[in-house]
């Protein structure tokens, strides 16, 4: 894959600094070490090693990842393992996509809480779909879930939201078959709206009540219990928006689908389009508008553009993606081969797609000859070797 024309690290490298000295005392260090590391990643503060083809000599030099997982250009590598580790997890029915998302109101409440509200978002949308999948009148069945946390919409503002990959279908009370769910539809999105309301809302009623929470700005005065209960009020009967998609095409697709979704960071370094001192300008989509006018440009103040990138932190320990009822790892491999045993299916023992996505094993760009690492250097060090291009070369001859 081409390396981006302009990429998050350039912005953070060139107005970083003075970002950061313009907000002292005002960026968590959570947020701080974040901008180091994606200002350092594949550079020679973090050391890297020099690899050379085995048949044509081309020699290149790979810089190290930092492996934060708010890194753009990291995600790539870890989006392929992660998926090979859950390929061989994948049944062989249709796969649904349901979104929860937080309402404006308490999506401000996360803004000064994110692990609490975070966790809660994911817990009482997990409850939501297993309670309303066992329900004899719906599904009646127990289903599995991956949850994946997004915090952000299409143009960095603070949205939080969950996607959920759900397979059509689940094993029924007494363990004895498989029930599937009517083809082309899961379950009533109206249904799991009401409960979801209520059950996040009782949760987040708990939290306060067990203090914690906090508040400051314009929000302080939601500390009292009262002030708390007011702002609630209005959303015991507003709609919540739970989405659900149509089904995947197989297996393979949810694979896909899975790639461009588990290890997405705020804004990917493809989407932007140009940078100075002044603004970033990056391309975002309307969802509001249905129609090929959704794809926009957009011009933030680079300040702005920093800001809202680091609000999309998640604080240290908190997992973005989760496992829940025939997937929770307690009983994962368990329910799967069970799974698998009611849909009569053995698991394959091909790993031919893992293998194809194997981040392990590169290949030389020029003849697709094997690279051979010739040279490791520590931080910050130059590498004694140089890399080579198509007009410096060097053949060995093999014969």
């Amino acid at each position: 894959m081409s390396r981006p024309a302009l990429e998050v690290a350039d912005i953070f490298r060139g107005h970083g600094p003075a970002w950061r000295h313009a907000h002292a005392g005002h960026v968590s260090l959570d947020q701080l070490k974040v901008m180091s590391a994606i200002e350092s990643c594949r550079t020679a503060a973090l050391g890297g090693h020099v690899a050379r083809c085995e048949d044509c000599a081309y020699t290149t030099i790979a810089y190290n990842s930092c492996r934060n997982r708010h890194c753009p250009k990291c995600q790539g590598a870890a989006a392929k393992e992660w998926l090979a580790e859950r390929e061989a997890d994948l049944l062989p029915v249709p796969y649904y996509h349901v979104v929860f998302t937080l309402p404006a109101a308490i999506a401000d409440i996360a803004y000064q809480n994110k692990a609490a509200i975070y966790d809660l978002l994911f817990k009482a949308s997990a409850e939501t779909l297993i309670t309303i999948a066992a329900a004899p009148k719906h599904l009646g069945a127990r289903v599995g879930v991956t949850s994946v946390l997004h915090t952000w919409g299409s143009a960095m503002t603070h949205h939080p939201h969950v996607h959920m990959i759900v397979p059509g279908g689940g094993i029924s009370p007494d363990g004895q078959r498989w029930v599937s769910c009517r083809p082309g539809f899961f379950l009533p999105v109206r249904v799991l709206s009401r409960l979801f309301r209520r059950l996040f809302l009782e949760k987040l009623i708990a939290t306060h009540k067990a203090g914690r929470l906090s508040f400051f700005g314009d929000l302080a005065d939601l500390a009292d219990a009262q002030s708390f209960a007011a702002h609630l009020a209005p959303l015991r009967k507003a709609e919540w928006v739970v989405y659900a998609k149509r089904p995947f095409g197989g297996p393979e697709a949810v694979l896909a689908y899975l790639s461009r979704y588990t290890h997405r960071v705020a804004i990917a370094s493809s989407r932007l389009i140009a940078f100075n001192e002044q603004s970033v300008t990056f391309k975002w989509k309307d969802y509001r508008i249905k129609s090929r006018d959704r794809y926009k440009r957009m011009t933030l103040a680079t300040d702005e553009f920093i800001r809202r990138f680091l609000v999309h932190v998640l604080p240290k320990g908190l997992h973005r993606i989760r496992h829940y009822g025939l997937f929770a790892k307690s009983a994962c491999a368990d329910n799967i081969a069970r799974a698998r045993e009611l849909l009569t299916v053995a698991k394959s023992d091909d790993n031919s797609t893992a293998a194809a996505i194997d981040p392990n094993k590169p290949s030389c760009p020029c003849c697709g000859g094997r690279m051979i690492v010739i040279e490791v250097f520590e931080r910050g060090a130059t590498p004694r070797h140089r890399p080579t291009t198509p007009t410096n070369r060097i053949r060995i001859d093999t014969s």
